[in-house]
C-alpha cells in the first residue's frame, strides 16, 4: 500500500481550506509548496509523496478567466468613467494583474492538488481485459 492510499492514521482534512493554506492534503500540517509555485517532493510532517500532484493547466485557466475578467472589467469601467491617460492604465493594471495572478495561481493550485488527493483522482487507464 502506498503512502497516497494510507488513510488509517490521518483523519480527513477539508480540501478547500487546506489548499488555500498551502498545506499537505493528507495531514493538513506540512507545507505543500517549497517556493511560490513549486510543489515540495514530500510532506515534512506525514511523509506523503507529492509525486501524484499534477494540477496541469487548470490553475492557469482559472486565473486567466477570473483575473482577466476582473482587470479588463475594471479597466473598461475606469476608461469610460474617467478617461485617464494611457500611462495611468499601465501603472495601475500591469502590477495589479501580475500580483493578483501570482497569488491566485498559488491558491488555485493548492486547492486543485488537495482536491485531487481527496478524490483519489488519477490519470485515466485503458482496461485491456476482454
Amino acid at each position: 500500500m502506498t503512502s497516497h492510499e494510507d488513510k488509517a492514521h490521518w483523519p480527513p482534512v477539508e480540501p478547500i481550506s487546506t489548499g488555500l493554506k498551502g498545506r499537505c492534503p493528507r495531514c493538513g500540517e506540512g507545507h505543500l509548496f517549497s517556493g511560490l509555485l513549486s510543489v515540495k517532493p514530500s510532506c515534512s510532517v506525514c511523509g506523503l509523496d507529492y509525486s501524484f500532484a499534477d494540477a496541469g493547466d487548470g490553475p492557469a485557466v482559472f486565473v486567466i478567466l477570473i483575473i482577466g475578467f476582473l482587470v479588463v472589467g475594471l479597466a473598461l469601467w475606469m476608461e469610460t468613467s474617467f478617461g485617464p491617460p494611457l500611462w495611468v492604465h499601465f501603472l495601475l493594471w500591469v502590477p495589479l494583474t501580475l500580483v493578483s495572478s501570482l497569488v491566485a495561481l498559488r491558491l488555485i493550485k493548492g486547492i486543485l492538488i488537495t482536491l485531487q488527493f481527496s478524490n483519489k483522482a488519477a490519470e485515466g487507464q485503458v482496461d485491456h481485459k476482454k
